[in-house]
């Protein structure tokens, strides 16, 4: 069977480095590649699956763009807006969303003390999915913090949606985060030394970004609790494999694999 994840950009992605060592473990011969697919450019790249085709990641800016491709969304998917996984079945495309599991399982590997509010940088689909992730942690009320916080309309109702009800705010970049867990999901040349220095108060840093890595947010962490994006990234992954195989995921052996691919990336010249 052929899996991929798809996105732009998507030439760092270390997906296929996970999903590979998954398939190995559990003795499958399935393939798993990294597809540039642009904006717009996610309907005719399903128009080319055939049946040898049996799941597909999704990374930005494919999303959102997933939902009204796919034949049918399971409740995540629609609680997020947005899809990080989709399921070829018969001629049928399946969305669904691992993002928010999976970022609850990364904080609460890290992370085991009471969660009543937090702030999010960013207002994009990842923000939506951890702005989620929180309320189902027990977050009351979230904050996003974006650049352009008029663009977080969407982001703003999909957490709204959340059957707790929590009270969701919006700000800008220039605030001053607070709260018991502090999400980023915006790029590295955006955590300016400002930023960074007004984040120095919570507790709990989830930096959703991998690579780069360390991010100036991730850096300054000191002995504060960091979950990073390799944790996101393994726990989505490996509930992903699940849906894609229906065997239980090698967790410990696809992160080893994301581990050692990180580490050969950092000691290349």
């Amino acid at each position: 069977m052929r899996c991929a994840v798809l996105g732009d950009p998507i030439a760092h992605s270390l997906s296929p480095v996970l999903h590979r060592a998954g398939y190995a473990a559990l003795g499958l011969d399935w393939t798993y590649d990294a597809v540039r697919v642009p904006s717009g450019g996610l309907e005719a790249f399903l128009a080319t699956t055939d049946a040898g085709w049996r799941g597909l990641s999704l990374t930005m800016p494919l999303k959102r763009e997933a939902m009204a491709l796919a034949d049918e969304v399971s409740p995540r998917a629609a609680l997020v807006g947005a899809a990080n996984t989709l399921v070829l079945v018969d001629g049928r495309v399946h969305a669904d969303n691992t993002d928010l599991p999976g970022a609850v399982a990364a904080v609460r590997e890290r992370y085991d003390g009471p969660v009543r509010s937090a702030t999010v940088l960013g207002a994009g689909a990842t923000a939506a999915s951890t702005g989620l992730a929180l309320c189902d942690l027990g977050a009351t009320r979230i904050t996003l913090l974006a650049r352009s916080p008029e663009r977080a309309r969407e982001t703003v109702a999909a957490i709204a949606r959340h059957p707790s009800a929590p009270d969701v705010q919006v700000g800008s970049l220039d605030d001053v985060p607070t709260g018991e867990v502090l999400v980023s999901t915006v790029p590295a040349d955006a955590q300016t030394p400002d930023l960074v220095a007004r984040c120095g108060r919570v507790p709990v840093v989830f930096e959703v970004l991998y690579d780069p890595w360390p991010t100036p947010l991730a850096d300054s962490t000191g002995d504060r609790t960091l979950v990073g994006g390799l944790d996101l990234l393994v726990h989505q992954a490996a509930l992903q494999l699940e849906i894609f195989t229906g065997l239980p995921a090698p967790l410990a052996r696809m992160r080893e694999a994301g581990e050692a691919a990180l580490a050969e990336r950092r000691s290349a010249p």
